[in-house]
């Protein structure tokens, strides 16, 4: 059974995002998903010389224990998350390396009709130095997300799902292929 650990770059516990990366895990089948908490301290570089703290520690961990990552973040002012940023500059002071070589699977919600797609590329960009092999399409980029999820909070749009279900399949093959 796949491992896949999940990021989402809201902490509102009612997020979109959330919700859409749960939804995604759904729709990759048979896996044992965990999200993981983005809920971090402020990087500072005074606190890293005192230790790194655990909560990033474990969060490192368990990015190099998973088969692959699907992340799913909100757009703010046409860029990336500032927790989600914040995340990915702390795990890039641990060591091992746990992004070299894994796969991920970005998606975004946002209220304009763009859907987060400035947020993808810029999450795409900083997870580069990092070496994670991102699938590069199809981009999941939901517009107006408020208005494309139920009051259940799924996602109904055929045409979202169906891409979302490609993204998945992509992400399948890639934790297979690299199993092998």
């Amino acid at each position: 059974m796949d491992k896949l650990i999940g990021l989402c770059g809201s902490l509102r516990a009612g997020s979109l995002n959330r919700k859409l990366l749960h939804q995604a895990a759904t729709l990759y089948g048979d896996c044992a998903f965990q999200e993981m908490s983005l809920d971090l301290p402020l990087y500072n570089g005074d606190v890293e010389a005192r230790g790194i703290p655990q909560t990033v520690l474990d969060l490192s961990a368990a990015i190099k224990d998973a088969d692959a990552i699907i992340i799913a973040t909100p757009e703010y002012n046409k860029g990336i998350s500032g927790v989600l940023k914040n995340a990915l500059d702390w795990i890039s002071r641990t060591q091992g390396g746990p992004f070299t070589d894994k796969p991920v699977a970005l998606l975004t919600a946002a209220a304009g009709r763009t859907g987060g797609e400035t947020a993808q590329y810029h999450t795409r960009h900083c997870l580069t130095p990092l070496g994670a092999d991102v699938i590069a399409s199809p981009a999941i980029c939901i517009a107006a997300a408020a208005t494309e999820f139920n009051s259940d909070g799924i996602l109904e749009n055929q045409r979202y799902i169906d891409n979302i279900t490609t993204l998945m399949v992509k992400l399948s093959k890639r934790v297979q292929h690299v199993k092998s």
